[in-house]
């Protein structure tokens, strides 16, 4: 997406699978990127395709959900870092707090020190050759329609603080800082809907100032009190990547093509070293028609990096099953994304020793007489709350089940649910790894036609 103003480009660049935004500014021959993704191609691309030098990578805060190529760019460009003196970095950078500016072409980027999403947080504000401010990129401070969750820098990072802390500096960065803006600014968030990052974004990727204070619950009139419950309630789970991705961004990662090039690509008739877990990205028909033991069926799908950071622990070596050796460069992507590549063992095509097969249940069956099953409820505690499909189910959230196996009774068939399909594949093989006393079922997709 590009946005063009009178001496300026604007490219925002947009991962789905993690709801992220990030973008390159053009002014008269330079070009600034601001929270770029894992993969610095994009950014080269770009700039090659309008011709600028690229001077200056911005970082509004060591990220919680991506690794980013900020140091890989660096060390390939020679831009220069800029980010918050708060952050400590690691690697070779400028700091870039209130009262510092960045002259790019005839625009000029200010930073605004926003603590709240986390305590290092900046925002980037431009402002043309008169001096009028015309847009505001805010990281994770300020989203469409939210603003960033409190609750992520408890234990990770530089500087850790409690939520009710953050939350009480978000309050005030929001009101003082942000909201006293012109209501023409634009702004451009570094997350959209389906972030983890917080708990109410609007589908847009893009808003205003003016907007916001219209329509964004966050800003609304309310005490500093009521701001901090209304913004520490209800947040979604925390996958176990988040703090770990923290302390990447804080050293930097390494090259991205580096790092692929060094996972192993094992034969299929590859003896797999034991105890090492195995994930297995196939679609579930392929997982169910012959895997090998104990693997966990993380589909490769739009969100698989979320699942396979909310399953897998950050220093969990694990190989890594694909279905094709085009899905092979994918999978090795889509988890350099979140830092596990390094974490892979070795990837292989499909297997075809030593493997198990799952049973379908009878579905029939199931419907007339679900209380002959101990019903597993994968889904989130708040998506359980809001509608439980079984009156009888057990939720246990899939980032949880691995370890919450042993609250699960093994005196009838163990029939797993989820809200599609995708997380009751991974629950099911979860669960069926480690429970062999009775059937473990996947209602997959059919779970659709009960909450019809």
């Amino acid at each position: 997406m590009i946005f063009i103003f009178a001496t300026m480009i604007i490219h925002q660049f947009y991962d789905t699978g993690l709801a992220h935004a990030s973008y390159a500014i053009i002014s008269q021959g330079k070009m600034a990127v601001i929270d770029p993704a894992r993969d610095p191609q994009p950014y080269y691309d770009f700039a090659a395709e309008h011709g600028p030098e690229i001077i200056a990578i911005i970082e509004t805060h060591p990220h919680a959900d991506f690794v980013s190529s900020h140091l890989e760019m660096h060390q390939k460009t020679g831009a220069v870092i800029y980010v918050s003196k708060l952050v400590g970095a690691d690697y070779p950078h400028c700091t870039f707090d209130d009262g510092d500016s960045i002259e790019l072409g005839d625009m000029t980027l200010k930073a605004i020190n926003t603590p709240g999403h986390s305590p290092d947080s900046i925002c980037i504000l431009i402002e043309d050759e008169f001096g009028i401010a015309k847009a505001i990129f805010t990281g994770d401070t300020l989203f469409v329609g939210d603003v960033g969750r409190p609750d992520l820098r408890e234990n990770a990072g530089n500087i850790t603080a409690k939520k009710e802390e953050l939350a009480r500096q978000m309050f005030h960065s929001t009101r003082e800082k942000l909201m006293t803006l012109p209501e023409d600014v634009v702004v451009y968030p570094a997350h959209g809907p389906g972030s983890l990052c917080g708990k109410n974004m609007s589908p847009d990727l893009q808003s205003t100032i003016g907007r916001e204070l219209r329509e964004n619950y966050a800003l609304q009139l309310m005490s500093e009190l009521q701001f901090v419950k209304t913004l520490t309630e209800e947040q979604p789970f925390v996958p176990r990547y988040f703090g770990y991705d923290v302390d990447v961004n804080k050293r930097g990662a390494r090259s991205l093509n580096e790092a692929i090039k060094a996972v192993p690509v094992l034969d299929k008739t590859a003896t797999l070293e034991p105890n090492i877990t195995i994930v297995d990205t196939r679609p579930n028909a392929l997982y169910m028609a012959g895997h090998l033991r104990g693997a966990i069926n993380i589909q490769n799908g739009g969100k698989f990096e979320t699942w396979l950071g909310s399953v897998i622990n950050p220093d969990e070596t694990f190989y890594l099953i694909a279905e094709n050796e085009q899905a092979i460069d994918i999978l090795l992507k889509k988890a350099a994304k979140i830092g596990y590549e390094q974490n892979i063992k070795g990837v292989l095509l499909n297997p075809e020793t030593d493997l198990q097969t799952s049973t379908h249940a009878d579905l029939n069956y199931f419907e007339r007489h679900p209380e002959d099953y101990t019903i597993v409820d994968v889904r989130n505690s708040n998506e359980a709350e809001t509608k439980n499909v079984f009156e009888s189910s057990i939720n246990i959230p899939l980032p949880e089940l691995r370890e919450r196996l042993n609250e699960i009774p093994t005196d009838k068939p163990i029939m797993v649910h989820c809200a599609g399909g995708t997380r009751s594949a991974a629950g099911s093989s979860i669960i069926a790894a480690e429970i062999d006393a009775v059937p473990v079922y996947d209602l997959g997709e059919t779970i659709r036609s009960f909450v019809q």
